[in-house]
């Protein structure tokens, strides 16, 4: 929910467990207590989508019989999979352009043990305008970090388990070519294009693609977006890692994100979501300020963690059992 300053501040007082998204303005007034949190001043809320540094996200985790706070470094991130509870949920907060960031997005498909343990979580960030540096905060310590994740462990209930479920809006229409990439990057300069070697920036300026418009790559029936930064020098950089040997296509256009987005949602049926979150590109390119997409609210993120680093998506957590 989004509110005050004063109300969370007795809400760590009372010693809830918390997830909490604001300005970091309000995020370095909080007290000591069982909370993780990350900057970002762009919501979903109750009211629709809202830009605002006055309020703060607050998510409270009243089912964990238990919970574990602990920061961790590019060269240690992946200890998350040793240090969670067996029947838990793990909640992982980056800090945007962080190298412990991309070191995640690069590894985390790679790093099998992953995908046994429930990890949900974001990319924090800042105002686009005014600019700014995205922290994650360990409110157990009382500290923020430019350059480290955060982590909360949540020991569930025996009988209940998590679910981390994404919404993406795109798909792609397999007639188009198949691009492919050399390695794991978070740029390119090559790539090949249905077999021919082709500069990829080139290759976008000639076919007047909509950079708006995400790769899609096509995992088991699910598919999982890249999306583009920016190109300069004849190099093509992303928000997240193109992978070797995976078959990319651009997304199809989307004209209308929210009718899209509600679409989706009457498809996925009725949902009790306990987090999540969604990308900031949604927020811009699809005018999402104002609008409400129920029963999903929560920050607006420069990248969401379902297992590994998404782009352009919802991302949500439901606690079954």
């Amino acid at each position: 929910m989004l509110t005050t300053l004063d109300k969370t501040i007795a809400m760590i007082e009372e010693g809830k467990t918390l997830h909490i998204a604001a300005d970091d303005s309000l995020l370095q007034k909080l007290p000591k207590g069982n909370w993780i949190g990350g900057t970002t001043p762009y919501f979903i809320s109750e009211e629709g989508g809202i830009f605002t540094k006055e309020k703060l996200f607050v998510t409270e985790f009243d089912f964990a019989e238990e919970i574990k706070i602990t920061s961790y470094g590019k060269y240690n991130v992946f200890q998350i999979v040793e240090e969670c509870y067996d029947n838990g949920l793990t909640m992982l907060i980056m800090p945007y352009g962080s190298e412990v960031a991309i070191k995640y997005a690069k590894d985390a498909p790679e790093v099998e043990e992953i995908l046994m343990h429930p990890t949900v979580g974001w990319i924090s960030g800042f105002d686009l305008t005014a600019g700014g540096e995205a922290k994650v905060f360990d409110g157990a310590k009382g500290e923020a970090y430019t350059d480290r994740a955060v982590a909360m462990y949540l020991k569930l209930p025996e009988g209940k388990s998590a679910l981390i479920n994404m919404i993406n809006i795109f798909t792609d229409d397999k007639a188009d070519p198949v691009i492919r990439f050399g390695d794991n990057e978070l740029s390119a300069t090559q790539c090949v294009v249905d077999g021919q070697k082709v500069n990829f920036a080139e290759y976008i300026k000639n076919t007047g693609i909509d950079l708006k418009m995400p790769l899609v790559a096509d995992h088991n029936g699910s598919y999982i977006n890249t999306s583009i930064k920016g190109m300069e020098n004849r190099t093509v950089d992303f928000y997240a890692p193109v992978f070797r040997n995976i078959d990319y296509r651009f997304a199809t256009y989307v004209t209308d994100y929210i009718e899209e987005f509600r679409n989706r949602i009457e498809k996925e049926g009725p949902r009790n979501p306990v987090f999540s979150c969604n990308c900031i590109l949604n927020y811009q390119f699809g005018n999402l300020e104002g609008q409400k997409i129920p029963p999903f609210e929560g920050p607006v993120t420069f990248g969401e963690v379902a297992y590994q680093l998404m782009n352009q998506t919802l991302v949500y957590c439901e606690i079954i059992g």
